[in-house]
Order: structure tokens, then sequence, then C-alpha cells
């Protein structure tokens, strides 16, 4: 038995409308796609050039996120995203606390690092968007409990 042409078609509205939805429940829109802006000391002890790695140190802790187009939000697999903190290891100046991966089909990263402990005040990782082919950016999220073995830090990159 085949779909009648309205049940056909009721589907294919509910599963756009589906797509359209981000995961808080309400409508994407073009804006939610602009670009994100460096945030302040996002830059501090930056190393350029920081080579791409499997792991910073001994891991436990895990650095992930995405990195989408602006306008658009598509994807942006090959990027690579430099990581830097004040760990459990070592200072966010020291070259072995910092390293770089690239991101996967989806446009995700994730890269293991040693636990981040506060220096100066609130436990933070630095993250760096550089590769050239869109505007650098430099990020600075901080972590909520410094207990957490994760932190997410997502890129949404202007063209050049």
């Amino acid at each position: 038995m085949t779909a009648s042409p309205f049940l056909r078609r009721r589907f294919l509205a509910t599963a756009g409308a589906a797509l359209a939805i981000g995961s808080t429940g309400r409508l994407l829109q073009a804006e939610d796609w602009a670009p994100t802006a460096t945030m302040r000391g996002g830059a501090n002890n930056y190393r350029p050039g920081a080579p791409i790695v499997n792991r910073i140190g001994g891991g436990g802790f895990w650095m992930t996120g995405t990195v989408r187009r602006a306008g658009d939000g598509a994807p942006l697999a090959g990027q690579r995203i430099q990581i830097w903190a004040h760990t459990t290891e070592g200072r966010e100046q020291d070259p072995h606390s910092h390293g770089a991966t690239l991101t996967d089909e989806s446009g995700l990263f994730r890269l293991e690092m040693p636990q981040i402990v506060p220096t100066f005040g609130q436990p933070h990782a630095h993250l760096a968007y550089d590769s050239g082919a869109f505007r650098p950016v430099f990020l600075r999220p901080i972590m909520a409990d410094r207990r957490a073995t994760s932190l997410e830090a997502h890129f949404v990159l202007q063209p050049a």
C-alpha cells in the first residue's frame, strides 16, 4: 500500500520543520549563524603555529566544540583549532600546554588535555581559529564548575 499524496506532503513538511528547529526547540534563523566575536583575553599567551597533536599532556579533560560558517551554519571540516590552558601539568604560557586539532566532516573538534585549573580567578581555556580562510577568532570560555572534566566552545566563522 502506498501513502496518499496528502500524508506524504504532511510528512515532508513536518520533517523540514524539524530540521529547521534547533536544540532549544525554536526555529533557527539566519541571525543564529552570526559570526562569533573574539572574546576579551582570548588571545593571551597565543602561540602561532602550535602543532597538531592527538592529546596535550597526560589527558583526562576534554575540550570539544563545533565550527560552522556564518550565514548558513554549514559545518566546516578540516579547520584548525588551537587550544591552550593553565592545567595540572603546566601554565598557559608553556609551549607544552598548547596544541591544535582539526574539525571532522561534521565540523566537530575534540582534544584531550590535562585538567584545567584556576589561575588568577576562574578556570578557563583559550581557543583560536587562525587558519586563514576565515577571520581569526579567539575564545576564552570559563568553566562553570572547577571540577568539570570537559568544556565546550563553538565557532561561527566569517570568510576573510
